[in-house]
């Protein structure tokens, strides 16, 4: 699935912009930093003479105070390492349900919004009937990117508005390597992207995509520029209990745009789908637990109520709900 993360509760202050201002704070950082200079001298100075006071008295000098060190490997790339069941997933007309591991990582480096996660379907051989992953022939890699630029930071000037604090060349990337070609994905989308303040403890962000479609599972609209996706992304902090954090994570993506009906030929197929993903997460310094429950709307945009595919009609299951659980390892 890919779970959005605390990344996205970053917020991002004004910047400051005019020549004449960047001369004036220069100007005011020279004469700081020949006070600080002057207080440094003047503080150690006292500070030794306070030491050989003591050492003199016979007193034990306590060691200099130093700053516990970080938990996690970076202080800015944060990463995790989890398990998760799904039951009744939706990306396709059949439901399927299957325990996976799953490598996410997020974080913000100068103007690089990163985030991503890759997955190794059916890590452990169990999953429903339809379910193929790397233990009996199926796709041994799924995996989704979507770095953020931040435009603001690349041309060194705020460029947001009203509501919206901060603009990005935005992309996503989505491939399912798949056993064979006919069963592989490879999708990204470009576009652009914005955090936007709308006056509450809740981080809001919103991305529009065109969509490049190369190899999607055999359909007719691969090889083509195909459609667009809008994004959004919505984050609220709820509270801290029992020493965890619980925190709510929603996201949807709305596809529309394409052409994959008239390409098909009949009604199998849609031009839309619809994914929206509601999660609690119960985080600690280390261990992780969430839980998701997410409605698809046409999944993969299959369509229609009835299917065959040469082996009998079954029914279609691309609408309905699907669930997720998880228990992960932050470091």
């Amino acid at each position: 699935m890919g779970l959005e993360k605390q990344r996205k509760g970053k917020w991002t202050g004004n910047r400051q912009a005019g020549a004449g201002f960047g001369r004036w704070a220069a100007a005011l950082g020279a004469v700081l930093a020949v006070l600080t200079g002057v207080q440094a001298t003047t503080c150690a100075y006292a500070q030794e003479s306070q030491n050989q006071q003591v050492a003199e008295s016979g007193a034990v000098i306590p060691p200099p105070q130093t700053a516990p060190a970080s938990p996690y490997m970076s202080d800015w790339f944060h990463q995790s390492l989890g398990l998760i069941g799904s039951k009744d997933i939706r990306f396709g007309p059949y439901k399927t349900s299957d325990i996976y591991l799953e490598y996410e990582y997020f974080g913000r480096k100068g103007p690089f919004d990163l985030y991503g996660y890759v997955d190794v379907p059916r890590v452990l051989g169990e999953g429903s009937a339809h379910d193929t992953g790397i233990t009996n022939r199926g796709s041994p890699l799924f995996t989704e990117q979507e770095p953020r630029v931040s435009i603001d930071d690349l041309v060194g000037h705020h460029l947001g508005f009203g509501p919206f604090k901060e603009w990005y060349a935005a992309f996503d990337w989505i491939y399912d390597q798949g056993h064979k070609t006919s069963d592989r994905q490879n999708t990204l989308y470009a576009g652009i992207g914005t955090d936007i303040d709308v006056h509450l403890p809740v981080f809001v962000s919103a991305n529009l995509y065109v969509r490049r479609q190369w190899e999607n599972y055999g359909a007719a609209n691969q090889n083509t520029w195909d459609g667009y996706r809008a994004q959004m992304k919505y984050i609220y902090p709820i509270g801290t209990y029992y020493g965890g954090h619980l925190t709510y994570v929603g996201f949807f993506n709305y596809d529309f745009g394409s052409k994959l009906q008239e390409e098909t030929g009949d009604n199998t197929r849609s031009d839309n789908a619809f994914v929206s993903t509601n999660v609690l997460v119960y985080s600690f310094t280390h261990w992780r637990f969430w839980g998701a429950a997410r409605y698809f709307h046409n999944g993969g945009q299959w369509n229609g109520s009835d299917l065959n595919f040469g082996d009998g009609t079954f029914h279609n299951h691309g609408t309905g709900w699907g669930y997720y659980a998880s228990v992960g390892y932050q470091f």
